[in-house]
């Protein structure tokens, strides 16, 4: 029986039987408002087992890796970013469609999904077994996938939320590095003299995400306001570059600028433009580029800031400690968070508080101070303390 009409009081519902729940094995069925006559709603159910039909021809053959694949991946194409996507692509591929890939997306079962978990880290094979973490990573994507195809009415339920999945243990979060104000200007001036120097130097001063570094364009610098608008990201995937729209919706931001970088950045445009002109390249608008004209490449920046650092006499720590440190500098000179966090392009201040709150040499002996400060005129008012010491 695909339908029929019921009544409830002195109204006509359409009940359309829409197939057994995958997990319970229960009859699912939907209920349409049709009324106070019966031939309407006798009619509104022919219509509707009609339709059902129709549609049930089509996903009843749709497997679960050509839902993947034709469907769910190109739209969550509109929504991350190029890596993000490229990753959830690799692991769709690598993963789940040798194993479940031919699986009726309908007959699919929580135990098809643990079944694949178990051969991820227990493989049988001779391969090597991956990480709770990567395992748990697809199954974030299935239960992701199987969400949209319940709301689209594919399915009836997600069966990945009744599946057992690899529980990740809480792992304290390292400390991150950071430089000292005087080792961060040993670095500026062992960077002194080259072509990346700017561009170093405008990430020490601001805190700016490599990818942001490298999606600035000189538009987006308003002198006489001494303010930069951070409205992009240029970020590598394989050999392709790509724009994003950054990490967070807060990462479109604008940072003012002191002076000294104000005439950084000058001189730097005046060195680019003789570029330019010495190689016959018009110029493509970009802050940051190679000697060619080229956007500058991820790899290039960390490369020659790495050897940068090496020469100078300070701990190696990689790009993202400019980040790091520029942040933990507003902390330890009592820059409100707040303003940090905005500056930062963080989409919270706390966040900002929790990650980048380093303690730099002396700040214990510092906060002592503060509290001899505070209690020690009280203390020695006290007669019995004075003759304790």
């Amino acid at each position: 029986m695909q339908g029929h009409v019921a009544r409830k009081r002195d109204r006509y519902y359409a009940v359309i039987y829409e197939g057994l729940d995958p997990v319970t094995g229960k009859e699912h069925r939907s209920w349409h408002p049709a009324g106070t006559d019966r031939a309407e709603a006798e009619a509104l159910v022919a219509r509707l087992a009609a339709e059902r039909d129709g549609r049930n021809d089509e996903v009843r053959s749709l497997t679960f890796g050509a839902y993947l694949t034709h469907h769910w991946l190109p739209a969550k194409r509109l929504e991350l970013r190029v890596s993000t996507h490229r990753s959830y692509v690799h692991k769709t591929q690598r993963h789940i469609l040798p194993v479940l890939g031919r699986k009726r997306l309908r007959r699919l079962r929580p135990e098809d999904l643990e079944r694949l978990y178990n051969s991820m880290l227990q493989p049988k094979d001779g391969t090597r077994a991956l990480a709770p973490k990567t395992v748990y990573e697809v199954h974030l994507i299935i239960r992701g996938a199987l969400d949209q195809a319940l709301r689209r009415g594919l399915v009836t339920r997600n069966v990945a939320l009744a599946a057992s999945a690899p529980k990740l243990r809480a792992i304290p979060k390292a400390e991150q590095k950071t430089w000292t104000a005087d080792e961060l200007q040993a670095i500026l001036r062992a960077a002194a003299g080259h072509r990346l120097f700017p561009a170093l130097w405008l990430s020490a001063n601001t805190g700016m995400r490599r990818s942001e570094l490298r999606g600035l364009k000189w538009s987006d610098l308003d002198v006489a306001k001494k303010r930069l608008s951070i409205n992009r990201g240029l970020v590598a995937v394989g050999y392709e570059l790509h724009e994003s729209r950054g990490k967070t919706d807060n990462s479109r931001r604008c940072i003012d600028l002191d002076q000294t970088t104000l005439a950084v950045l000058a001189g730097w445009r005046t060195l680019q433009a003789a570029e330019f002109a010495a190689v016959g390249v018009d110029d493509p608008g970009w802050m940051f580029t190679s000697a060619s004209g080229g956007p500058v490449h991820p790899h290039s920046i960390s490369q020659t800031f790495d050897r940068i650092v090496r020469r100078a006499p300070v701990p190696v720590i990689p790009f993202h400690g400019l980040r790091h440190t520029h942040a933990s500098l507003l902390s330890a000179n009592d820059v409100d968070a707040k303003v940090a966090s905005e500056r930062l392009g963080h989409s919270e201040f706390v966040f900002t508080v929790q990650s980048y709150q380093h303690t730099f040499p002396g700040m214990h002996t510092d906060a002592a101070r503060v509290i001899e400060a505070l209690l020690t005129p009280r203390a020695t008012e006290n007669p019995k303390l004075a003759e304790a010491g």
